[in-house]
């Protein structure tokens, strides 16, 4: 008997799983607030350089701060102060009206800058300065914190297959409780960066195990219903980053505020039961039968006092009985070596792209708090279509379309004149959703096709890649100093090449979770339904 079918007999989807939804998907409301943290605690404001050094030798006298400006520091086009130069020497004959400053000679600040605080009381690129040929570190802060996201990928994917779903969990909730508050009190960039490594490793175990938790104590016709809850609370946890930064401008404080919520998800993991599936798969059955009668009982179901779960080797779970399953065998049999290429390409250009998109908050004609609570907002349909789409459509036309839809949506502002900023923040939002519906897709079709044995060493591989297309996001983003246009080409380029790759991946609609890598190599029909009962 397959676990299916166990979970057709307590009831794959009664109050049991209802009551777990919130316990395993509100720790989702802590990833967005930290993946997305750099937008708003990395701002490099407005700023110039600090000229009281010429004060204090008394160049001044008693001009005005607008004079006092005039003659130190060379102005741009719009009459503001440059950010990164001053003159060699206060030029007062710029007092006159009929002095130019072109050709006058310049040296770079020499006495540190001063900072608009209007928006941010302090961010990370005003505490150490990270400004003019500084500046890149950064966005180098963020492929850092994905780095570390992508290291834990593999990490706990592995530890969560070989140990066990929960207590992983557990280690992910406390790893990201502590290292999230110590980069609150970082003393310097460096230390800021390693501690933010280290948050981005723990977050990841979160981000796999919930989900994986999730889906394997449902039935396959509720499987959808949950990849979507989950996204739901990404959702908020995106629309409330907007709001906590709009209130809270010091970066310190930001940092401390967004960590919070993992506190509550500790007392929350109490209530959450281990995977039956996974303890099943792994021959612990008298442990499985344990969360098994629970389920049962919340359900209210009556089983027959014969109805017990049978071992192992009875049931063909294990290929071999306590086989230790590790990243290597992603590759050992061709259908999973195809599978493993096509999932790591796509899931490295859908985060890619995702990222691009969430990350470039600027330059719509709205301000930045605005615009990440649109994006944010947005989310929300995409997820709801994508929940009718799955169930319609099926996961690989669905994959497909929404990777195209975020081509097209990108590449129609490449050709969009600036000045018509509303009609390309109409497609810049389009993009966003369609680039997260594609996510969400990704996230249980990646679920659905992997067995038990290996689940979470298909989704920590397929996560360790997603983040290393993360991590080159920020920096995709820096090209557009070399042509403005070149991010987005790289962005549809991707995105495209991803969406003909999830054309050939099998379908798994109303497909029964593969439980044994013999039950993931056995032929599919043409429509891609298993030939497996």
């Amino acid at each position: 008997m397959k676990f299916e079918a166990i979970l057709d007999e307590i009831n794959g989807f009664g109050p049991f799983q209802i009551i777990l939804i919130p316990l395993r998907c509100s720790p989702w409301l802590v990833l967005p607030l930290h993946f997305l943290l750099s937008n708003f605690i990395a701002v490099v404001p407005l700023h110039r350089c600090d000229i009281s050094s010429l004060d204090d030798r008394g160049f001044f006298g008693n001009l005005t701060r607008e004079q006092r400006l005039t003659v130190s520091i060379p102005a741009r086009e719009d009459g503001e102060p440059k950010s990164c130069e001053m003159f060699a020497e206060p030029q007062f004959q710029l007092l006159s009206n009929s002095s130019s400053s072109s050709g006058l000679p310049t040296v770079q600040c020499q006495s540190g800058w001063i900072h608009d605080n209007s928006s941010f009381t302090s961010t990370v690129a005003t505490e150490w300065d990270l400004v003019c040929d500084r500046k890149s570190l950064t966005q180098t802060a963020s492929t850092i914190f994905f780095s570390g996201v992508m290291v834990g990928a593999v990490a706990f994917g592995f530890l969560s297959d070989k140990y066990d779903r929960k207590n992983t969990l557990l280690a992910s909730y406390i790893m990201s409780m502590a290292f999230g508050f110590s980069t609150a009190f970082a003393n310097s960039f460096l230390v800021f960066s390693v501690l933010r490594f280290l948050t981005g490793f723990s977050l990841t175990g979160i981000s796999i195990t919930s989900l994986v938790l999730s889906i394997e104590w449902v039935d396959k016709a509720h499987r959808s219903f949950i990849s979507v809850i989950g996204g739901l609370f990404w959702c908020a946890g995106n629309m409330l980053l907007a709001g906590f930064a709009f209130l809270i401008t010091g970066w310190r404080t930001l940092t401390m505020t967004v960590t919070a919520p993992v506190a509550l998800a500790v007392l929350t993991w109490w209530w959450v039961p281990e995977s039956a599936r996974w303890l099943l798969a792994n021959g612990k059955v008298d442990q499985a039968q344990f969360y098994q009668d629970r389920c049962a009982k919340i359900n209210k179901q009556e089983l027959s006092s014969n109805f017990k779960l049978e071992t192992p080797d009875n049931m063909n779970v294990l290929e071999k009985q306590n086989k230790n399953y590790s990243y290597l065998d992603l590759i050992r049999t061709p259908k999973l070596r195809t599978l493993t290429l096509q999932t790591g390409i796509i899931w490295y250009g859908v985060s890619s792209t995702y990222y691009c998109i969430s990350l470039n908050i600027s330059g719509f004609g709205l301000n930045m708090y605005l615009t990440h609570f649109i994006y944010a907002a947005i989310e929300v349909p995409s997820k709801l279509l994508v929940y009718c789409a799955v169930n319609f459509f099926g996961r690989r036309k669905c994959q497909a379309g929404t990777l195209i839809g975020t081509v097209t949506c990108v590449a129609i502002n490449i050709f969009m004149p600036k000045d018509l900023w509303q009609v390309r923040v109409v497609f810049a939002v389009l993009g966003k959703g369609f680039s997260e519906a594609a996510f969400t897709t990704i996230f249980l079709y990646t679920t659905e096709l992997y067995p038990t044995v290996i689940r979470q060493n298909g989704l920590g591989y397929t996560n360790f890649l997603s983040r290393l297309g993360v991590s080159m996001a920020p920096l995709i983003l820096m090209l557009e100093d070399v042509w403005p246009f070149l991010p987005q080409v790289i962005i549809c380029s991707v995105a495209f090449v991803c969406g003909l790759v999830a054309l050939l991946l099998p379908e798994t609609l109303n497909v029964r979770l593969p439980e044994t890598i013999d039950d993931a190599e056995q032929p599919r029909t043409n429509d891609g339904a298993s030939q497996i009962k």
